[in-house]
């Protein structure tokens, strides 16, 4: 009678997949903990050319809307809505902006999927958040899974892919 006992104990394969490098979003994650390099969808770069966004573009954008104007804020390791200050070439204020958020690595990383103006319908975009030289630094008592950042505001840009 063959056996029915399988070759590797389920808690071995759970854990094989929890670290395999790449979360449920498939986003590569390198050694630090922070995303690795990931191209825009076509469908968001045909909707961005279509708005005539350009790489670079920029706008004022309040990180989490639950923390607006708060400083410090707490950010957890997961989905963001954010939510632009001033226009971002034809998204005009307040279009909200859904992503995600990494807290692993020595800063914080934002990356943009979708835009949804105030009465319009949702829109892919690829976008990432940023302040002074790039950087979104995150402050002593950060624990693991969250960072708390001085700031509620930060840059938002537009672009062509995830570096």
């Amino acid at each position: 009678m063959p056996s029915t006992k399988a070759p590797f104990p389920l808690a071995f394969v759970v854990l094989l997949l929890a670290t395999s490098g790449c979360p449920s979003g498939g986003v590569f994650l390198r050694p630090d903990g922070s995303p690795g390099p990931e191209k825009c969808p076509e469908d968001a770069l045909k909707a961005m050319r279509i708005l005539r966004l350009q790489v670079g573009d920029g706008a004022s954008v309040e990180l989490d809307v639950n923390q607006t104007d708060t400083s410090p804020i707490t950010l957890y390791e997961g989905p963001v809505e954010s939510m632009v200050n001033n226009d971002l070439g034809p998204l005009e204020s307040p279009t909200r902006l859904y992503g995600r958020v990494w807290t692993e690595g020595p800063q914080v990383v934002i990356r943009y999927y979708e835009a949804k103006p105030p009465d319009g319908d949702v829109i892919p975009i690829c976008a990432v958040a940023r302040i002074a030289k790039g950087q979104l630094k995150k402050l002593p008592g950060s624990k693991p899974g969250m960072a708390i950042l001085e700031f509620s505001s930060a840059g938002v840009y537009i672009v062509d892919a995830f570096r």
